[in-house]
């Protein structure tokens, strides 16, 4: 065989080998989020397994924890306020559930050949469009690692990758997300857990933070 040849098919396989390799696959970790609103910046640090994660933001005294399953058949919000000795824990029935999804954006996906790299990940530019409200949004989307999907990226499924720069709709606002960081750190024993709090309806939920 020709030398030539042979190096370079030697370089062939090296970087199919790297390629290869290169892409991480979390079943079990940690995955930490700066998040940008209108009403100031916050982290949210979600813990996984391949089948449930929790997503934990603090917001003044209060400490929330959003439960869910990769099927989004379950999904729990507790609210813990130390200060006033309250831990409170609404458990959506399936109806709640069933309209929260009606009521979530639709999103499109066109990928473009934009590239940059965030935080360490190499990422490709998708441009996004909500069908329902015609809103148009960027994401930035990596193939580096494979992720669960979580509460906030669930709507990037079909996305192409595991959304790192990304815009999320809560409550009706938009909300910048960027994914800092992801360990495999070990999810403690208990975190999916609602043992120990007061549990109330969706709607005792919403009336306590004022919503309607």
């Amino acid at each position: 065989m020709n030398t030539k040849l042979k190096i370079a098919l030697s370089l062939a396989f090296t970087a199919v080998a790297f390629t290869a390799s290169a892409q991480k696959t979390y079943t079990q970790g940690v995955a930490t989020y700066s998040l940008k609103t209108a009403m100031g910046d916050g982290e949210s640090k979600v813990s996984f397994t391949a089948d449930s994660n929790v997503a934990v933001t603090q917001q003044g005294p209060a400490t929330i924890k959003m439960l869910t399953n990769s099927k989004a058949t379950y999904f729990a919000i507790l609210v813990d306020v130390p200060v006033a000795s309250m831990k409170k824990a609404a458990v959506l029935t399936p109806d709640e559930i069933d309209q929260f999804v009606a009521a979530a954006p639709k999103f499109t996906f066109t990928p473009t050949t934009e590239t940059k790299v965030i935080n360490g990940f190499n990422c490709k530019k998708v441009d996004v469009k909500d069908t329902k409200s015609g809103s148009s949004y960027t994401a930035w989307i990596t193939n580096d690692i494979v992720l669960p999907v979580n509460v906030l990226t669930k709507p990037f499924i079909d996305a192409g990758g595991a959304p790192i720069q990304f815009t999320s709709i809560q409550q009706g606002q938009p909300v910048n997300v960027t994914l800092k960081s992801v360990s495999e750190e070990k999810v403690p024993v208990g975190s999916f857990g609602i043992a120990g709090f007061d549990k109330i309806s969706l709607d005792d939920l919403k009336a306590m933070s004022g919503g309607k």
